[in-house]
């Protein structure tokens, strides 16, 4: 990239707009009616800030900002500038998403008649196919802190073989939950219940939703929280996090992270992988074993099934094995035919199996 090419990002952006009336109000409306996290709202603000800079200068007046000025051709004009730069499609639709959302705040309070930024369409994006690991790379991951487990010294001091146990934990849950990464780091001992095999987990918009926890993984987390115990005795209290690092407090994204990278090293695995990743996993292995993918659209939280589609890209084996059972002249030749579901419930029904 030559020293002309950069993308609005590094440019300043207007810090002041935090100080504007309708900015401070559609920052409220934010966290109190959509549940945005503080990141979210401070990557508005930065939208707007830039919009700001972009319209009037880096440093020129000062708020409030006169937002009824802006006409479409200078909407447009911002948008097209920032997509010169080198912007990928998809940060040019979230722009025009954020400041579309903030006129549309704008309109719906009375104080703007119109939005610049109505009617204008997000450039066209190819959506990338998310990569994910086999299940024999999962495996090896799942398996390489209960590996280190095993080869641990009998005398292992206790906070040592925790973090063992709670790393062993950990990746259980995030690969039988299928559970964003913010959510897992977030639970609370009184959100698990072990007997049942499910936990409660908070996502987008402050939406809680249950996810199932395996055998494995409850069996992780029973040990775990055993030894957590041995350190500090109300580590199983019930509003207590349930991950902890090695001073008894909740665990940080950013340090599951790093515990990922060094367990993906341990397995022989790319370090570049992420926590997001055993999500596409838990999401691409249940379709490729026959899962319903309304079902994986509720386990991973999706509010559209157009967000789970994707995963069903990634899972050709199950598209395949659907189209040859399915379709009337689709089934490979000399295959018997396949016996209609009805039926199969049928004597299911009888055996008292259903």
């Amino acid at each position: 990239m030559n020293r002309n090419q950069h993308t609005l990002e590094t440019l300043p952006a207007r810090a002041d707009v935090a100080q504007d009336p309708a900015a401070k109000r559609f920052a409220d409306a934010l966290r109190a009616v959509r549940g945005a996290s503080p990141l979210t709202v401070e990557n508005y603000l930065r939208d707007l800030g830039q919009f700001a800079a972009h319209l009037w200068g880096a440093r020129g007046g000062g708020p409030p900002f006169d937002w009824a000025a802006p006409g479409r051709a200078a909407a447009q004009g911002f948008l097209y500038a920032y997509a010169r730069t080198g912007a990928k499609p998809t940060s040019t639709a979230r722009k025009l998403a954020a400041l579309r959302a903030f006129y549309r705040f704008l309109v719906r309070e009375g104080t703007l008649e119109h939005s610049p930024f109505a009617g204008l369409r997000p450039p066209r994006r190819a959506r990338p196919l998310p990569t994910l690991l086999s299940e024999s790379e999962v495996a090896r991951l799942l398996d390489a802190p209960a590996q280190a487990l095993r080869d641990a010294p009998a005398g292992l001091a206790p906070l040592p073989r925790y973090l063992l146990l709670r790393d062993r934990a950990l990746f259980e849950t995030l690969y039988s939950t299928g559970a964003r990464l913010a959510e897992v780091a977030a639970l609370t001992n009184d959100r698990v219940d072990l007997a049942e095999g499910v936990c409660r987990v908070v996502g987008k918009g402050d939406k809680e939703r249950l996810c199932l926890l395996g055998r494995p993984a409850r069996e992780a987390i029973a040990a775990m929280r055993e030894q957590a115990r041995m350190l500090w005795p109300r580590a199983d209290a019930p509003g207590r996090t349930l991950f902890l690092n090695n001073a008894g407090e909740g665990l940080t994204t950013r340090s599951i992270e790093r515990a990922m990278k060094r367990w993906l090293a341990a397995a022989g695995l790319s370090p570049d992988l992420s926590p997001h990743k055993l999500r596409h996993s838990f999401a691409t292995h249940l379709l490729s074993h026959g899962a319903d993918l309304r079902v994986v659209q509720e386990l991973l939280g999706h509010n559209s099934p157009a967000t789970t589609q994707i995963y069903t890209h990634l899972a050709p084996e199950r598209v395949a094995a659907t189209y040859h059972a399915a379709h009337p002249r689709g089934r490979v030749a000399g295959a018997p035919p396949k016996k209609s579901l009805d039926a199969r419930n049928r004597r299911a029904i009888i055996k008292g199996n259903l």
